[in-house]
């Protein structure tokens, strides 16, 4: 998700979150290795247009991953990261906005409801923010690198947070809900940026 430290940056609105439950604080990992930091992919990285597959194996890889990707959230800094923006194509996401580090493995949005424009932004299209218009209210199940069912449902910062994660999912970036000539004008100046800097 966008830049800055869980619970501050361009979304440090104070917003609570509503009705959030499940998930795990922390990912126990027996493995001796310390955790690792990823580079995250940026666009036009085609990883970041596949569809993740969904996880069918709840073993210490899944586990070593989600405590990976929340190091590599917290060390953006951002508020929600997912795997297919370290190179992974799994369906695995992770988040915290500020009331400690959660994950969903095989996420569902179930519900949204209402409407909030923001100003939103990405740790792949990095330094860049747009006011988008999302649902207030979302709701995404799944479940935990046990296997056990987890539940998330907030608004306005949770809710948002929510739905852009499970958009990486599904390899849809923040670009895709610009309008059309915003949108154009964005990827225009991002190739130009990727030329230059090729």
């Amino acid at each position: 998700m966008l830049p800055g430290s869980a619970g501050a940056g361009r979304w440090a609105d104070g917003s609570a979150a509503r009705g959030h439950r499940g998930g795990r604080e922390t990912v126990p990992c027996n493995l001796a290795a310390p955790m690792a930091i990823f580079p995250i992919r940026t666009f036009p990285d085609p990883v970041l247009r596949m569809r993740a597959s969904p996880v069918i194996e709840f073993d210490e890889e899944l586990r070593r991953l989600v405590a990976d990707m929340l190091e590599t959230m917290y060390a953006a800094p951002g508020v929600g990261l997912t795997a297919n923006q370290i190179g992974v194509a799994s369906s695995v996401f992770v988040f915290d906005i500020g009331e400690g580090p959660h994950h969903v493995v095989n996420p569902v949005l179930e519900e949204t409801s209402g409407s909030w424009t923001y100003e939103e932004g990405c740790l792949s299209v990095p330094e860049r923010y747009w006011p988008i218009a999302r649902p207030a209210f979302s709701a995404v199940s799944g479940v935990d690198v046990f296997g056990g069912q987890v539940r998330y449902e907030g608004d306005q910062l949770l809710g948002r947070v929510l739905q852009h994660e499970f958009d990486h999912i599904q390899g849809t970036l923040l670009l895709s809900r610009l309008g059309r000539r915003t949108r154009k004008q964005a990827l225009r100046e991002l190739r130009e940026e990727s030329m230059r800097s090729a």
